[in-house]
């Protein structure tokens, strides 16, 4: 590791290709990210891939070659990426350099008391809500952030012109309860409702949307509906946001801090109200369109992604300088 934390210099990051449209978020900011990429493409080594239009700041690196190139601090996305991935392509320095974990997720286990993988002090642990934050039990780590989500869409404005809902999850059905299969079954009953995602062909849905696709696909549905029932805040919520189109989501997790019922949507636990708001927004566009437009303030606001990056930005720095400072105390100890 160089350890530089000259500003002007752009800092080196790696990580793993782990959220596709997260990576591509991220990348915006003023660093340079490095990833790994081996010959099969398996988890966390595809590379670069096709799907996102990523910059020249984002650069391969083959998996035998990444202990061989200095960086200023690694970044794990995944509990894999700590626990396996690291111990396979990492060198000990870089083992032992300024290191970040962002959590993208929730508990799976229990929503209160499920204890963070990562236990290492000198690691800055990044949650995406504050929402994550407070359900994980951090186990009292010194160095806990929270970066919300910053997004950059195509000049896309929601148009509403199909009179249907659209829900965009990945693997709805097979994850079941947490992803609100059972509640996305009742609302179609009721609403005309359509599902996009990988893997949805089998439920119902039409199939996955590449996300440089996803903000034209959907802004020409009434709403947004994301029936998660445990969740981080999703990106394609604050796409939707992004292009003027009104949310429908239940009232749980981050998203009670972000839609405002009635005003920028509509969220509940109810879901009989929710369907009746789904209802008046199908027979209501010139309501849809309101609530659209004040989503989309909300997001400009909220999800600006200048914010994002430079958040980020200053999170590696602090964390480089934070390094850099125990390992010379260490030293004159």
């Amino acid at each position: 590791m160089n350890g530089t934390s000259d500003t002007k210099t752009r800092l080196k990051i790696f990580t793993w290709h782990i959220h596709g449209s997260y990576l591509y978020y991220l990348s915006q900011g003023n660093y340079d990210i490095y990833i790994p990429v081996n010959e099969v493409k398996s988890e966390g080594y595809y590379g670069r891939g096709k799907t996102f239009p990523f910059g020249p700041n984002v650069i391969e690196v083959p998996a035998a070659e990444v202990q061989n190139v200095e960086f200023d601090c690694i970044l794990f996305q995944s509990e894999r990426n700590f626990l396996t991935d690291q111990h396979d392509i990492l060198s000990d320095g870089q083992k032992r350099g300024p290191r970040v974990y962002v959590e993208h997720n929730t508990p799976e286990k229990h929503p209160t008391n499920t204890r963070h993988v990562m236990t290492d002090p000198t690691v800055t642990l990044v949650h995406v809500t504050h929402f994550n934050k407070l359900m994980w039990d951090n186990g009292g780590l010194p160095n806990v952030r929270v970066i919300e989500h910053g997004v950059c869409i195509p000049e896309v404005q929601w148009k509403g012109d199909i009179p249907r809902g659209i829900v965009v999850i990945n693997h709805i059905q097979q994850r079941g309860r947490i992803t609100g299969w059972d509640v996305f079954e009742e609302v179609r009953k009721h609403v005309p409702i359509d599902l996009i995602g990988m893997g949805t062909e089998q439920s119902g849905g039409l199939g996955e949307v590449l996300n440089p696709k996803l903000p034209e696909f959907i802004s020409h549905y009434r709403f947004f509906f994301n029936p998660i029932r445990s969740t981080s805040f999703g990106l394609a919520v604050c796409e939707a946001m992004m292009t003027g189109m009104p949310i429908v989501a239940l009232a749980t997790t981050e998203y009670v801090t972000v839609i405002k019922d009635g005003e920028s949507g509509w969220i509940d636990t109810n879901v009989d109200k929710l369907i009746e708001g789904m209802r008046r927004l199908i027979d209501e566009p010139q309501l849809a369109q309101s609530l659209g437009e004040n989503a989309r303030r909300i997001a400009l606001d909220r999800f600006a992604i200048g914010r994002f990056t430079a958040v980020w930005e200053k999170i590696f720095t602090e964390t480089i300088q934070l390094h850099q400072h125990e390992t010379e105390n260490s030293i004159y100890q």
